[in-house]
């Protein structure tokens, strides 16, 4: 049994290193970079990162092809979707203000070789997403000059005959991200006024769409000669709701700009409320207008709004339209290479990624080589792929960052509270006056009001303090009686004791929560898998379909029962989601039905690029992780208390080692050897 054992511990140490959580320093606002982004500067950002060609191509394709004028609905129904993932990156941008957005939740919550696949995919995000809209940034301009662009380029330039790229080189996308990232690097403030013109133009553009636009409204294009309101019934306004649930993706730009953000901890959550419901808001009422406009199934699905105009005789107001629509693709454009150089400046700056791309230039704060290196790759990829093509393979890596950052503020919230130097391998780090106390039976006292009158350290000199005075002990036992207990984060809340206490009492806090995550992730995932597969490939009889569904429904709502049944972290000042663990776990099934409808040639790209990113983790990242050097080391030093059986009060300094190492214990103040806890 022995040699089991020891044959297995490498195996154990190795899933160890994997696992290790990101240690962030008691000082979460300190930074390389320039905190100067206000709430209205993240708004926008977000604003900017959502309404862009959506707002001008995505409402025109739903409702002729999907949902008709139900794309009202629709963009209701992904509006309040999104939210649900929304407030997950607000809590998590307000609680742990530094760049890197799902890529450092996921760090700091579930392990490092998934937050390294999140980030890894959430990077290809970005890249195909900002050549994807210069491409049809491209497209938009060529289109008001008849396409003399590109009959000029295929003519005198080049023309490709080659499968899986585009016809011909698109030098304009290409050219326009280069441009932007050149202005990128000058700067935070410079990228922030950039967002805010074309920002202000899109915004002034949507006003006079709608103005102009109710004013033009019929009412007859929503009655049943027309088709009415619904004519694709319930399946179509649910399948039109996967598709507008892409248009709000960009609200976690807001999250990822947090470590340059002045006062994260009411920005955040403020930008990302505000910026959704302006975004929501603004894809609801143009939808309305434009199926009020004209009929529905007459829309051009490449250019609906100022197609529609045209149509009407308003031609100078559909040039109004274009210009808007390309200073909406500029913000879009703006939004990635903002994004994406700064989170792989978190994954350079922790070791995970190549360490060039953490260096960020003295004089404009920021990665100026990761935003010309990832600016450039961008541009080739709009040079060389179609739009088509680049947005089949859109959304998978937001999805899956959508899911793993609802499971993580599961995971966060109910785990115990671990310090830095904690043998599980990083987490929040608090010092020793915030960390809870606990008793034998499992609880936690208030850290604010036990610390309050047990200083360890003279406020002067920092020397260590001893209590000789019998009253100070009498004071200091009376106050810590009149201290109300709770119990420890992640353990059986009281009032399900007598009921699930033989069953869950004996588990380590945070231990039944971790399986039940576990549970709910693979319920939901077999959910979804019957709901998507069930009737057309897998062609269950009715009664197995019904059979299935219930079987993981029920695990599925067990599950998230088991994890509200414990006790939550106690309430922070900064912003928390609501309904937790109810709103993150329906998060995680939405995400999860929406992966689960894209194709399969998506799946098979996603699962070569997840390949590309293990052979950059184990070749690097593993080997240079700024966490596996931590614990190496081994060096780190936590302040505890320690209560002798005299009842005297001491404090000891302790050398937190790593596993296996001898832990020391000193008390210069104190002349008897301090007891065990």
């Amino acid at each position: 049994m022995a040699s089991c054992v020891s044959g297995c511990s490498p195996v154990v140490r190795f899933c160890q290193k994997l696992n290790r959580l990101k240690t962030l320093e008691e000082d979460v606002m300190a930074t390389s970079l320039k905190r100067c982004l206000s709430t209205v500067d993240l708004a926008l950002l977000g604003v900017g990162g959502m309404v862009g060609s959506g707002l001008y191509v995505l409402t025109g394709t739903v409702a002729k092809d999907t949902a008709g004028p139900a794309v009202v609905v629709s963009f209701i129904i992904a509006g309040v979707a999104s939210l649900m993932a929304a407030l997950c990156y607000a809590e998590f941008g307000a609680r742990v203000p530094k760049t890197g957005s799902a890529y450092m939740f996921t760090y700091v919550s579930v392990g490092e070789i998934w937050a390294f696949l999140i980030g890894w995919n959430v990077i290809l995000e970005y890249m195909i997403g900002g050549a994807a809209v210069a491409r049809a940034w491209s497209g938009y301009l060529d289109s008001i000059f008849n396409h003399r662009i590109q009959n000029f380029t295929e003519s005198h330039v080049m023309r490709w005959n080659v499968p899986f790229i585009a016809h011909y080189p698109d030098l304009l996308a290409a050219a326009i991200l280069l441009v932007a990232s050149f202005f990128i690097s000058f700067g935070v403030r410079v990228s922030s006024w950039l967002n805010h013109i074309f920002s202000a133009i899109s915004m002034a553009v949507i006003v006079f769409i709608l103005v102009f636009g109710f004013v033009l409204a019929d009412p007859a294009n929503w009655s049943t000669q027309e088709g009415g309101f619904a004519p694709f019934g319930l399946s179509g306004i649910l399948a039109g709701t996967a598709t507008c649930f892409y248009a709000f993706v960009g609200f976690d730009v807001i999250a990822a700009s947090s470590e340059e953000a002045s006062n994260p901890q009411r920005a955040v959550p403020a930008a990302t409320a505000i910026s959704l419901g302006l975004a929501a808001t603004a894809y609801v009422l143009v939808s309305t207008v434009l199926t009020l406009m004209v009929p529905w199934h007459t829309l051009d699905p490449n250019s609906a709004l100022s197609d529609a105009f045209f149509r009407r005789g308003y031609s100078w107001a559909g040039f109004i339209v274009a210009v808007g629509s390309i200073c909406a693709m500029n913000t879009v454009l703006l939004s990635n290479l903002f994004s994406l150089p700064r989170i792989v400046y978190a994954m350079a700056e922790d070791g995970l990624f190549f360490s060039v791309f953490s260096r960020v230039n003295p004089v404009t704060k920021v990665p100026v080589i990761a935003i010309l290196v990832f600016g450039s790759l961008m541009a080739i990829l709009a040079l060389i792929f179609d739009l088509e093509a680049l947005v089949q393979f859109l959304s998978i890596g937001t999805l899956l960052a959508y899911t793993f950052v609802a499971a993580s503020i599961i995971v966060l919230r109910f785990q115990p509270d671990k310090s830095s130097g904690s043998s599980g391998g990083g987490g929040i780090k608090t010092d020793a006056s915030s960390t809870p106390s606990m008793n034998q039976s499992g609880q936690q006292v208030d850290p604010s009001a036990v610390t309050n009158e047990t200083q360890t350290f003279a406020q002067d000199s920092g020397e260590l303090k001893e209590y000789e005075s019998f009253s100070d002990k009498l004071q200091l036992v009376e106050r810590q009686k009149s201290v109300k207990e709770r119990r420890a984060p992640g353990t059986l809340k009281a009032c399900w004791e007598p009921y699930l206490g033989r069953i869950l009492g004996h588990c380590e806090p945070g231990e039944v929560v971790a399986f039940s995550v576990l549970a709910l992730m693979v319920s939901g995932l077999s959910l979804c898998a019957v709901l998507v597969f069930g009737n057309n490939q897998l062609n269950l009889p009715v009664w197995s379909f019904t059979l299935l569904l219930v079987i993981f429904s029920l695990v599925f709502l067990l599950s998230l029962a088991l994890i509200w049944v414990h006790e939550q972290q106690p309430n922070h000042k900064t912003f928390q989601v609501p309904l937790v663990p109810f709103v993150p776990g329906f998060s995680i099934l939405l995400n999860v039905f929406l992966m689960l409808k894209l194709s399969p040639i998506t799946w098979i790209r996603f699962a070569i690029w997840v390949a590309a990113g293990l052979l950059v983790y184990f070749g690097y990242g593993i080997w240079h992780s700024k966490e596996g050097l931590r614990e190496q080391q081994g060096q780190e030093v936590a302040a505890r208390y320690v209560v002798l059986p005299s009842s005297s009060l001491v404090e000891t300094v302790q050398n937190v080692q790593p596993e296996g190492h001898t832990l020391s214990t000193h008390s210069p103040t104190h002349d008897n050897p301090p007891a065990s806890r």
